[in-house]
C-alpha cells in the first residue's frame, strides 16, 4: 500500500460531517453536487448520504461521483471519477458520473487545457475515494465491534472475513459522518487496480448519439431572448458609429446598444484576450430575425490608435500591453519576420562555444520554417446563456476557464463574485479558444441593459473574426558539421507575430556540447491564444523535419540519429536545464521503431517524428501516398509515455483525435490577411480535413510503467506535423518548410 499523509493540508481537503437524517458527508476539492439523471440508474435509492461536495451513496450503495473539470472531448468527466471509484472501491457499473458546476469554495482548478487534469488530479482524487472508503471500514468496524485492521472492501461491500459480515456502503454511510478523517490513508498499490486501467466507455456517449440537451445552444429558458454582436470586419479597427433606428423596427428586435466590456483602470487577466472590447449588441427574439438585422445595421468604422492596457502580474509585475495601429496583412508579416531574424535576439540558452563551432564547421546545414495564423474552429461556435436582470448573475454555457471568467465579471459590472453562478455545460470543442471567455461577460451585459435572460450566439464569421489566433511562426535551425561529418554545433532562432515557439531547454538541448537557442517577437493588433498544444504545435514540426535532413546529410538512419543523440544526454548531458527524461524519451522512439517495424533504408513513403511537451512522450511512424494527385495518409503508428493511463479507450479516441487534427492543420490549416481583414471566414473557404481523408488506420500503443498519470489532449498533435513533412519528402523527393503544406504546387500531382 502506498500511504498518503494527510496531516498538513486534510482541513482543508477534507472535511466530514453530518446531514440531515444522518449520513457521512465527505468534502474534497474535485467533485460536487449535481441533480440526478434517473436515466443512468439501475435502481434508485430511497435517500442519499452525501460526501460532499463530490460522492454520494445511496442507501442501496449506488454512488454518484461528480466531476468538476469541464468536459470539452478530453473525457475527463469519465476518467477522473474513474480515478475516485478505484480508490473507494466501487463497481464501476454502480457508478453515477454528473457534471459539476462552478464552486470556487469547494474545488481547486476547475480548468480544462494544458493536459494537466488528470496529472493534478491524480494524487488528490486518489485520496479523496480512498479517504471515504477508510471512513466507511472504521464505521463498521464500531459498528460490528472488530478491529478494523480485519474488515477489508471489495466492489461496494464491507466484509470482516473472520465473523462473515457483510454489508454494502450504504448501510455505515449515516455512521462514518460521526468519525475522525485519518491522518494518514493508505492508497491501493498500481497492481491492485481494477478500474483504472480497464477501457470505459464516455459517461456522455449514449446522451451525445441520442442528440440529448449537452450542449447550451440546446438550452432554453422561458422569456429568453437571443442576442448577436457585431464587431469591426478588419483587425486595426473600431467602431466609430452606427444608427440603430435602422434596425429597431425589423420584425422580432428588441433592442440595439453598444457594449463595452473593460473598465478604464481594469487590469485585465491572461485570458481576458479579444480584439474588440467595444460592440454593439442586437437583441431580439429569435436568432433568424437578429441574424436579418445584423445584416442591415448601419455602422461605421475607424482605424484604431496605438494604446496600451494593464495586464494582472504577480508581486510587482504588472505588465502594460502595446496595441499597435495600422491594417496588417500576411505579405507584411512574412516581410517582417524575415527582415526580424537577421538581428540579433534574446539569448534562451547558451552551452559550449557555438559561434566557434559554426566558423570552424567543414559543412553548415541551414532551414527555415514558417506556419501562417490558424483559427481554432470549434464544431460549436462561440455562445452563452446569461440572466443579469436581478441581482444576482446566473450564467449557463461552455467554458474551460470558469475560475478567470468570474473574477472578470464581477469588477467590470460591480457586483460581488458570491453573486455569480457559473454553471457548466460540455463543449463541443475547445483546443484552448474557449479558455477566452469574453464572450461571456459579453452575454451577461447584454442580458443586463436588455433586462431579460439572454442567449448570445456568435456566427460561424463571427467566430473566425473575433481573434485568438495561433500566432503566426518562423524558426530557423543551423547545424555545424566538422570534416568528418559529425555534429558539432547547433542554433536555433525563432519568433513570430506576436509570440516566438522557442522552447530552448527541449531536445536537442542536453544532448550537443555548442548549443545556441535564441527569440524574438513583433507586436501585432490580432489578437493570439492557446492552441492545442501552443507553441509546439508548430515548433515540433520544424525541428523534427530539420533533424531528419540532418540525419541525411550525416548519412544517418533518422531514428537511428535521434536514439544517439538520447544516449549523449543520458550518459553525459550538457547542462543542468533539460526538461526532458533522455531514457523515457528513447523509450517511445523504441517503442515505435519495434511496432511499425521500421528497418534503416527500408522505409520508403513513411516519416518519422517524436517530441515531448505536456509532461507526455510521443514518437510516430506515418505512411502516406498520392490519391488524385494529394497525399493521403494511409497509417500512423503511434508510441506514448503518459505514465498510467487511466481510461485505455478515451486514451486511444484522444491520441487519434490529436493525429487526425494534426494532419489537417500540416496539409490544409492557413488563416491570411489583407487590410487587416481574415480573407476565410466559413468553411467554404478555410479549409478543414474531411472524413474520406482521415488514415485508414491508426494504432496507438503505450509505454507500460507505474508512472503518474500525464496529459494526451495535445502531445499527440505536435509530432504530426514532422512524421507528416518527413513522409512527403520520401514519397516526392522534396523537402518542405511552408506550412500549409499543400501551399506548395509542387507537391500536388
Amino acid at each position: 500500500m502506498t500511504l498518503q499523509d494527510k496531516s498538513i493540508n486534510r482541513r482543508n481537503f477534507l472535511k466530514v460531517s453530518t446531514v440531515a437524517g444522518g449520513g457521512m458527508l465527505l468534502s474534497f476539492n474535485w467533485l460536487t453536487g449535481c441533480t440526478l439523471s434517473e436515466e443512468e440508474v439501475l435502481t434508485l435509492p430511497k435517500e442519499w448520504f452525501e460526501l460532499n461536495s463530490y460522492i454520494k451513496i445511496g442507501d442501496n450503495g449506488l454512488a454518484t461521483i461528480y466531476s468538476a473539470n469541464p468536459e470539452f472531448g478530453s473525457n475527463v468527466k469519465t476518467s477522473m471519477p474513474m480515478i475516485v471509484a478505484e480508490e473507494l472501491d466501487v463497481e464501476w457499473e454502480k457508478v453515477i458520473v454528473e457534471q459539476a458546476d462552478f464552486y470556487p469554495d469547494r474545488f481547486q482548478r476547475q480548468f480544462t487545457g494544458g493536459s494537466q487534469g488528470i496529472r493534478q488530479g491524480w494524487t488528490p482524487l486518489r485520496t479523496a475515494g480512498a479517504t471515504a472508503r477508510q471512513l466507511l471500514i472504521n464505521a463498521a468496524a464500531e459498528l460490528w465491534e472488530v478491529p478494523a485492521e480485519e474488515i477489508t472492501t471489495n466492489n461496494g461491500m464491507i466484509i470482516h472475513q473472520p465473523s462473515g459480515k457483510k454489508d454494502h456502503y450504504g448501510i455505515f454511510a449515516s455512521h462514518a459522518a460521526t468519525l475522525e478523517v485519518p491522518e494518514n490513508i493508505k492508497l491501493k498499490e498500481i497492481d491492485q487496480f481494477q478500474i483504472i486501467g480497464q477501457g470505459k466507455k464516455n459517461v456522455d456517449a449514449d446522451k451525445i448519439i441520442g442528440g440529448a440537451p449537452l450542449f447550451s445552444l440546446d438550452y432554453y429558458e422561458e422569456g429568453m431572448l437571443t442576442a448577436m454582436i457585431v464587431q469591426p470586419p478588419a483587425f486595426g479597427m473600431q467602431i466609430k458609429s452606427f444608427d440603430a433606428s435602422s434596425v429597431k423596427n425589423m420584425s422580432g428586435i428588441v433592442d440595439v446598444f453598444e457594449i463595452n466590456l473593460f473598465k478604464d483602470d481594469y487590469k485585465r487577466n491572461f485570458f481576458d484576450t479579444t480584439t474588440f472590447p467595444k460592440k454593439i449588441a442586437i437583441v431580439g427574439k429569435s436568432t433568424w430575425e437578429v441574424m436579418q438585422a445584423k445584416k442591415a445595421l448601419e455602422v461605421t468604422f475607424e482605424p484604431i490608435p496605438t494604446s496600451q492596457f494593464k495586464m494582472q502580474g504577480w508581486g510587482d509585475n504588472q505588465p502594460v500591453i502595446t496595441i499597435p495601429a495600422g491594417l496588417e496583412s500576411t505579405e507584411e508579416h512574412l516581410s517582417n519576420m524575415e527582415s526580424k531574424s537577421k538581428f540579433d535576439a534574446q539569448l534562451l540558452r547558451k552551452d559550449g562555444d557555438p559561434e566557434k563551432a559554426f566558423k570552424n564547421a567543414a559543412t553548415i546545414l541551414e532551414r527555415t520554417y514558417t506556419a501562417p495564423f490558424l483559427a481554432h474552429n470549434t464544431m460549436e461556435p462561440m455562445n452563452y446563456f446569461a440572466d443579469a436582470s436581478g441581482e444576482e448573475i446566473t450564467i449557463y454555457g461552455p467554458t474551460q476557464a470558469p475560475e478567470f471568467i468570474r473574477g472578470t465579471i464581477a469588477q467590470n459590472m460591480d457586483i460581488e463574485p458570491e453573486k455569480i453562478h457559473i454553471k457548466l455545460s460540455r463543449m463541443g470543442g475547445g483546443f484552448g479558444k474557449r479558455a477566452y471567455s469574453h464572450h461571456i461577460l459579453e452575454a451577461a451585459m447584454i442580458s443586463r441593459q436588455a433586462g431579460a435572460p439572454v442567449k448570445l450566439i456568435y456566427s460561424r464569421e463571427d467566430d473566425i473574426l473575433s481573434g485568438v489566433y495561433r500566432p503566426a511562426y518562423t524558426v530557423t535551425y543551423r547545424a555545424a558539421l566538422d570534416a568528418n561529418n559529425q555534429l558539432i554545433g547547433f542554433h536555433v532562432k525563432g519568433g513570430g507575430v506576436p509570440e516566438s515557439p522557442v522552447y530552448a531547454n527541449r531536445f536537442p538541448a542536453g544532448a550537443i556540447d555548442n548549443y545556441l537557442a535564441e527569440s524574438w517577437e513583433i507586436p501585432s493588433n490580432i489578437t493570439i491564444g492557446a492552441f492545442r498544444a501552443p507553441r509546439s504545435n508548430f515548433i515540433a514540426g520544424a525541428e523534427q523535419s530539420f533533424l531528419d535532413e540532418l540525419a541525411e546529410a550525416m548519412g544517418k538512419d533518422p531514428i537511428d540519429f535521434r536514439l544517439e543523440l538520447l544516449e549523449r544526454a543520458t550518459n553525459n548531458p550538457v547542462g543542468e536545464r533539460n526538461d526532458y527524461d533522455p531514457q523515457r524519451y528513447a523509450g517511445v522512439i523504441q517503442l515505435a521503431k519495434e511496432k511499425s517495424n521500421w528497418k534503416p533504408g527500408a522505409n520508403q513513403n513513411r516519416g518519422f517524428a517524436a517530441y515531448f511537451c505536456h509532461n507526455t512522450y510521443v514518437a510516430e511512424v506515418l505512411q502516406l501516398n498520392y490519391e488524385q494527385s494529394e497525399p493521403k495518409v494511409e497509417e500512423v503508428i503511434a508510441a506514448v509515455d503518459c505514465g498510467i493511463v487511466v481510461n485505455p479507450e478515451g486514451a486511444i479516441n484522444m491520441a487519434e483525435g490529436g493525429i487526425i487534427d494534426g494532419i489537417g492543420n500540416a496539409l490544409f490549416g492557413e488563416l491570411t490577411f489583407e487590410e487587416g481583414k481574415p480573407t476565410k471566414t466559413n468553411f467554404d473557404t478555410y479549409r478543414m480535413i474531411r472524413m474520406k481523408e482521415a488514415p485508414k488506420s491508426i494504432s496507438v500503443h503505450f509505454v507500460e510503467n507505474q508512472e503518474n498519470p500525464t496529459g494526451l489532449g495535445e502531445p499527440l498533435f505536435p509530432p504530426t506535423f514532422g512524421a507528416i513533412a518527413n513522409a512527403i519528402y520520401k514519397v516526392k523527393g522534396k523537402r518542405v518548410y511552408q506550412q500549409p503544406f499543400l501551399r506548395d504546387t509542387n507537391l500536388l500531382g
